[in-house]
């Protein structure tokens, strides 16, 4: 296990990815492999990894999806009658705007379900990916922490935006000797959602790994069916919907009350 988590924590740095265990048992492999070595930047060989090519098969599909669904948008305004396609796109569009207006009120939903709901497909999407065969892109560090850092800036720009100097004095409240502990919370906020979604994906990834190495390959093509239902699925969704609904929480706390 010692090797395992060296063998995803190097892949994760962008250094040589070490396959660790995996090669001296192929059958257990939860780890971030290089295919093939892209370029050499800063003395560092960098690699075509897993985490890329599921992130390709995850946007190539949200690419044809957002297609296909402009396509039947097209075809409605036209006069034609809209398909259960259109149905199923206008339904996920009301759930997504739906949950936001809940979280954030209609008045702000309107300027971030943009963001969200991207935010939302995207991750479930890569969470959901493993039951592709593919490895999640969630669960590199690489992956969560950028999207952790996208939400972060968001969060600052809307509190410098609508508090002014409100946010800076806000760092020094209710004392001023509370300044570094106020400072160092709003710097954990990207760290602290990218490691949750971060872990509880990895785990997730690193327990499939596991049961399909130690069980029989009669059993692992029907008992893990369960599992991926609880793992991909189940906390997929689950991890999908906290990360939104923290951004939700920190950028409405950050806009303040309504003007």
């Amino acid at each position: 296990m010692g090797n395992g988590i060296l063998g995803v924590s190097m892949g994760l740095t962008g250094g040589n990815l070490i396959h660790g265990a995996a090669e001296s048992d192929e059958q257990v492999d939860f780890f971030i492999h290089g295919y093939k070595k892209l370029f050499t930047l800063f003395g560092q060989d960098v690699y075509l990894t897993t985490t890329h090519i599921s992130m390709i098969v995850v946007i190539a599909s949200i690419v044809v999806f957002a297609v296909c669904a402009n396509i039947a948008v097209k075809k409605a305004d036209s006069g034609k009658v809209p398909g259960p396609f259109l149905n199923f796109v206008e339904l996920i569009v009301e759930m997504l705007d739906g949950m936001v207006a809940s979280s954030m009120g209609s008045k702000k939903a309107v300027r971030f379900r943009n963001y969200v709901g991207s935010l939302f497909i995207f991750i479930l999407l890569c969470n959901l990916s493993g039951l592709l065969g593919l490895r999640p892109p969630t669960a590199d560090y690489g992956v969560t922490f950028p999207l952790a850092v996208m939400t972060w800036v968001l969060i600052q720009f809307n509190g410098f935006k609508y508090q002014k100097f409100g946010k800076i004095k806000g760092l020094f409240e209710p004392i001023f000797f509370f300044f570094p502990m106020n400072l160092i919370s709003e710097f954990a906020t990207p760290v602290s959602m990218s490691l949750r979604l971060f872990g509880n994906i990895l785990s997730g990834t690193v327990m499939t790994g596991l049961v399909y190495g130690l069980l029989p390959k009669v059993l692992t093509l029907i008992w893990p069916a369960a599992l991926h239902a609880y793992l991909d699925v189940f906390s997929g969704a689950i991890q999908t919907y906290v990360f939104c609904m923290l951004t939700m929480c920190f950028v409405s706390d950050a806009i303040g009350e309504e003007a």
